[in-house]
Order: structure tokens, then sequence, then C-alpha cells
């Protein structure tokens, strides 16, 4: 099983194998607090699409198209994501992000990307 799930909200033992999957570590979080097993930061979009998202406001749609491309274009990411599908067929895995948008955010492509190669 797989799920998404903010930094912010508390750790809880049903989140399983804990995996940040942002590039930036999150404003005001500990790593105690964070409870993280891992930082996958290479799956996160590259520092230039991240940029081009928050600083030129672009829609979602844009955005997620891109990084789609990126990640079916790089061999790392591709490595990550999977990585995560394997580790979800024998266990819990929750991806955390910052973004306070919880509809339209980059964790949810990436939930997506392992979610079709578990398919």
């Amino acid at each position: 099983m797989i799920q998404l799930k903010r930094i912010y909200d508390p750790a809880e033992p049903s989140d399983g194998l804990r995996i940040l999957v942002d590039r930036l570590w999150p404003r005001g979080v500990t790593k105690e607090r964070a409870q993280l097993d891992h930082w996958m930061k290479a799956v996160a979009p590259s520092s230039e699409l991240r940029k081009w998202f928050h600083q030129q406001h672009v829609a979602f749609a844009q955005f997620k198209a891109a990084y789609e491309k990126e990640l079916l274009e790089d061999n790392e990411k591709q490595t990550c994501i999977a990585k995560l599908a394997e580790w979800s067929h024998s266990q819990t895995v929750t991806l955390l992000y910052s973004a306070k948008d919880q509809q339209n955010n980059h964790a949810i492509i990436v939930l997506n990307a392992v979610l079709s190669q578990i398919q």
C-alpha cells in the first residue's frame, strides 16, 4: 500500500515506511519530528522545474505534464519510482510532502507514477 501525507501532520504507526519526496527540507520540521525512514530528494522535481512552477505561477496541468516527462526521462527518478513500488508490495509506504495544496502537488504525481508501475 502507498499513500500521501503532509509532513506537518503527526507521524503514526500506520504510516509504515515514511519517505520525504521533497527536494528541500520542510520549514519548521525537525528531523526528530519528521521520523523519516528515507529522504528521496532525487524523485522530486528538478530545481528548474520547481522554480518555474512556483515563480511563474503556471497552471498545475502544465507543471504535471513537464514533471511526468522529467520522471520518464531521468534514470535516477525512474530508479526511485521502482524502489517505491517494490517497497509498497511488502509494507505501507507513506510519501511525505510539504506543499500546502493537497490537491495539486508533485507528491500526487509521484504516487500516480508508482501506482502505474504496480499495476
